[in-house]
C-alpha cells in the first residue's frame, strides 16, 4: 500500500522536464475544404502525425521508459528562459497556418492552376533569450537583406551566414510591417558547433500567397510547421488527383514554397503513432528524418523524399492498394 502511495504521489507532482508522446494519425480530409472538391473516393486517404507534448511528471522522470515511445526533454528546449509557454503555442499556431498556406500554394502549383506565391524574405518567429539578437530583433520582424544582399528565404539567409564567423558582425535589413530599418548584430558560436555563427532566432518563409480557389484548413490547437506536406497531398486529393491510390498514408515534413520538404522533429513518436494507426505508407524528409521512422516503423513502409513532386511520384509508383 505504500508504494502505491508513493506511486501515486510521483504520478500527480510535475517534474521540470516535459515529455514528448506519440499520438494517433489524423485523416486530413475532414480538416480541408477547397472549392470545386470532388467527392471522396472513400479508401486510403492522407493523414499528419504530431507528437504529444507535456510536463513529466516525477514518476515518468524516475522513469523514462515507463511511456511507450516517449522522449523525455529538458525545460529549456521547449520554453526557453524569457519565453511563456503561451507565447511557445501562439508562435507553433502561427506556424501551422503558414504551413497551411504554403501547402496549399505549392499543391495549386503542381495542379497547375495560376498561383501568386512570392517569397518576400525571412520571417522571424523567435528571438532566443541571452542570444544576440535579443533587443534587435523582434518576432514578427522579416529579414530581407544580408550585409546589402536581398535574401527570400531561410535557405539564402543560412548561405549567407555560413561563411561568417563566430564574433563577427552582421548588417540586417528588417521589415515590420511598413517600417524598414537596419540592424548590425554582433554573432555568436553555437555550443555544438563551435565554429558555427549564430545570431539566436527561430526563422520561417515570408511570403504574399494568393490562392485562385478558396481553401479553408482547421486543425484546432495543432501547432508547428511539420503538417505542410500533408496538407499539399490532401488538397490534391480533394482536387482529383488520386495521390494515395488507396493507401493510408501519412506524411510529416515542413514544406518551402519551391516544393521542397525540409526535416521535422518528433520522428520517434509520430512513426509510433502512424504504426499504432495503422498507417499503411509513411513520407519522411530524406536523411536523419527517414532513417529514424524506418527504425521504429514496424510493417509501416517508409518513403524518404526530397519534394513533394518526388513524393507523387514515389506514391504513384507503389502497386494499387488491393
Amino acid at each position: 500500500m505504500l508504494l502505491l502511495a508513493v506511486a501515486a504521489a510521483l504520478w500527480l507532482v510535475p517534474s521540470d522536464d516535459y515529455i514528448f508522446l506519440p499520438d494517433h494519425a489524423k485523416a486530413v480530409a475532414p480538416l480541408v475544404h477547397v472549392q470545386g472538391e470532388k467527392p471522396d473516393r472513400g479508401s486510403g486517404g492522407i493523414y499528419l502525425v504530431d507528437v504529444l507534448v507535456r510536463r513529466a511528471n516525477l514518476l515518468e522522470r524516475i522513469v523514462p521508459g515507463i511511456r511507450d515511445g516517449s522522449t523525455l526533454v529538458p525545460e529549456s528546449a521547449i520554453e526557453p528562459p524569457g519565453v511563456s509557454q503561451s507565447e511557445r503555442e501562439q508562435a507553433d499556431l502561427q506556424a501551422m497556418t503558414r504551413s497551411q498556406d504554403i501547402g496549399a500554394a505549392v499543391a495549386l502549383e503542381e495542379l497547375h492552376y495560376p498561383v501568386r506565391a512570392v517569397p518576400t524574405g525571412v520571417l522571424v518567429d523567435a528571438v532566443f533569450p541571452g542570444m544576440p539578437a535579443v533587443g534587435k530583433l523582434r518576432q514578427g520582424d522579416v529579414i530581407t537583406a544580408v550585409d546589402g544582399t536581398r535574401v527570400r528565404g531561410p535557405e539564402q539567409l543560412r548561405r549567407r551566414l555560413t561563411p561568417v564567423k563566430p564574433g563577427e558582425t552582421v548588417d540586417l535589413t528588417v521589415r515590420n510591417g511598413k517600417d524598414l530599418r537596419r540592424e548590425s548584430i554582433r554573432t555568436t558560436s553555437e555550443r555544438e558547433q563551435p565554429d558555427r555563427a549564430l545570431i539566436g532566432i527561430g526563422i520561417e518563409q515570408a511570403a504574399t500567397i494568393d490562392l485562385p480557389v478558396r481553401i479553408t484548413i482547421d486543425t484546432g490547437d495543432i501547432g508547428g510547421p511539420s503538417a505542410g506536406l500533408a496538407f499539399a497531398l490532401d488538397v490534391m486529393e480533394e482536387l482529383g488527383r488520386d495521390v494515395d491510390r488507396g493507401y493510408k498514408v501519412a506524411a510529416t515534413g515542413e514544406l518551402s514554397l519551391d516544393g521542397k520538404v525540409h526535416p521535422v522533429g518528433g520522428l520517434k513518436q509520430k512513426t509510433i503513432g502512424a504504426r499504432n494507426s495503422h498507417v499503411d505508407v509513411l513520407l519522411a524528409p530524406a536523411g536523419e528524418n527517414a532513417a529514424i521512422a524506418r527504425h521504429y516503423a514496424g510493417n509501416v513502409t517508409v518513403v524518404s523524399v526530397h519534394t513533394l513532386h518526388q513524393a507523387l511520384h514515389k506514391l504513384a509508383t507503389l502497386p494499387r492498394h488491393r
